[in-house]
């Protein structure tokens, strides 16, 4: 079966790393001066510590992020399971806070906050209201274009089974 699978970017996990060692050794150094609150650098040092395992796991987690085949798009961050490019409807592109997702429109039965509980149906109703939808393919930990990542996944919504094949072969390389 032919594939597509993106992965996350190294380079993003180091930098978290990077601005978050700086942000502790601002909080390191806040403890030895007066200027502040001792409780105003453990708080820095605690918040911003955390950007450790977080940038660790990032850095040495070498599973793929996203699996695109002919079947449909898998990804890990949004759903559990392949999305099949029979249920989408349309794709584009949402951004908040500089982090950018693909937003995929699919049929009202197949939406994840129907077989869940009233919390989960309110917060997907506040996503939609944001301008979002159920199913977001997050697109922060991944170095790709997105725009050409956003055209190649509406191409293939409309797509045959036979075209499909032939858009993962040409499009191998080209993010």
């Amino acid at each position: 079966m032919t594939e597509i699978r993106l992965y996350k970017s190294p380079w993003r996990a180091i930098m978290l790393i990077l601005i978050c060692s700086a942000f502790v050794l601002g909080g390191i150094w806040l403890l030895d001066s007066d200027a502040s609150p001792k409780w105003v650098s453990w708080a820095s040092i605690g918040f911003f510590g955390l950007g450790f395992p977080v940038g660790l796991f990032h850095l040495f987690d070498r599973r793929p992020q996203i699996i695109i085949n002919e079947t449909g798009i898998f990804d890990r961050t949004a759903y559990k399971k392949t999305i099949n490019w029979e249920i989408i409807h349309d794709a584009y592109l949402a951004e908040i806070h500089h982090q950018k997702f693909i937003c995929l429109v699919i049929d009202e039965d197949y939406e994840p906050s129907r077989s869940r509980g009233k919390l989960y149906q309110k917060s997907a109703e506040f996503s939609k209201s944001l301008g979002f939808q159920e199913l977001n393919i997050s697109l922060g930990q991944i170095k790709v274009n997105e725009k050409k990542l956003l055209e190649f996944v509406q191409a293939m919504i409309v797509a045959d089974k036979d075209e499909k094949v032939k858009q993962l072969r040409l499009s191998r390389n080209n993010w």
